[in-house]
């Protein structure tokens, strides 16, 4: 599903007005480089929800108090404003938006793959998890094999397509903005190609890297291996 090139808005900081709140407009409060935010960001492209879902970035560096004190207590990013209520957490607010707005499907109707989606995306914090203990481990790779063997073999249980229900879908989001990270991190300190021996895992990145919806959304790879070496090499 192709998107539309948008202008990316500026993040609002401290110093920044909050948008007109509650006046209709469906908004995601986001911060570009959160891989949560990223979840909601991709579904949200590729459906197709660009005028429909606005963009208000934040700069989490320097928040602004209003965001806080009149959109979200938890004062995190996602939250989408939507019908005069706030919802956040991001694996809520891909189904929620997949639920609640047009577009294309990205969750299987077939009862197994249904099942099996759900699976994976409960499955998706404890795959994070344990990841980010290997990366302060002395055996990193030994522990990131276990874990990059798991998507190889659920890659492996539907063969009418090269992503993970077969077809593109929301375990796909809720797993690749982890994915994309890991990939640059363990990369660039460990040397360690996430995809060597593993040819589903290969596939399944080559084609969601076709996805103009998920293009759109990357960080560069420069600027998540900087940040992710402070917070787990620096401490050490």
């Amino acid at each position: 599903m192709a998107s539309t090139q948008e202008v990316l808005p500026t993040p609002l900081d401290a110093s920044s007005n909050p948008p007109p709140l509650f006046d209709g407009t469906t908004r995601l409060y986001t911060y570009y480089s959160c891989p949560f935010a990223q979840r909601v960001w991709i579904t949200r492209n590729y459906k197709g929800l660009q005028d429909q879902i606005k963009l208000v970035p934040l700069n989490l560096a320097n928040r602004p108090a209003w965001y806080k004190e009149k959109v979200y207590p938890e004062n995190k990013v996602p939250a989408l404003e939507h019908n005069g209520k706030i919802i956040g957490e991001s694996l809520d607010l891909i189904k929620y938006v997949d639920s609640n707005f047009e577009g294309p499907s990205l969750f299987p109707k077939d009862p197994e793959k249904a099942k099996f989606g759900e699976e994976l995306i409960s499955h998706v914090g404890t795959f994070t998890g344990a990841l980010y203990t290997a990366f302060k481990a002395d055996d990193t790779v030994k522990q990131a094999d276990a874990q990059f063997d798991y998507l190889e073999n659920a890659l492996k249980k539907f063969d009418d397509g090269p992503f993970l229900l077969g077809q593109f879908s929301l375990a796909d989001i809720a797993y690749i903005p982890f994915v994309e990270r890991f990939q640059s991190f363990l990369s660039a300190v460990w040397k360690y190609d996430i995809t060597a021996g593993r040819p589903k895992l290969a596939a399944w990145l080559e084609e969601i890297n076709k996805i103009d919806a998920y293009k759109v959304t990357k960080t560069d790879p420069n600027e998540l291996v900087g940040y992710y070496k402070k917070r787990f090499l620096e401490q050490q």
